[in-house]
């Protein structure tokens, strides 16, 4: 029974294996040659502005976990639009359902001022 399990022992040992021959190569073999300009921090070409240490404010992620969960409606959708026909009227009402609740919770956010970017 552990015979059949082998094969991805075998991959997962090849994949670290060559994820720390790689790292460990690279250290060795690299040319080192610091100098100001690299050790910078990088930002699209720009010189840096103020210290990496900022703050930001709650709503930018309150936003981003919105758009995430509001976003995965579509992984629910492409399947339900994939089966549609064999589904028929009970998969229609199931994803009406579905919808409403999204809509419903998007017009909760909305009116609790979550959307508001200030």
């Amino acid at each position: 029974m552990l015979g059949a399990y082998l094969p991805i022992l075998l991959l997962v040992i090849v994949a670290i294996g060559f994820g720390l021959v790689s790292l460990v190569m690279s250290s060795l073999i690299g040319p080192k040659k610091p100098s100001a300009v690299k050790l910078q921090p990088y930002e699209s070409g720009c010189d840096p502005v103020g210290t990496a240490r900022e703050r930001y404010s709650i709503k930018f992620y309150l936003i981003a976990m919105m758009f995430i969960l509001f976003d995965i409606e579509a992984v629910f959708l492409y399947p339900w639009a994939i089966l549609y026909k064999k589904l028929g009227v009970f998969g229609l009402v199931e994803m009406g359902v579905f919808i409403v609740i999204l809509f419903v919770g998007y017009i909760y956010v909305w009116k609790k001022g979550a959307l508001e970017w200030e």
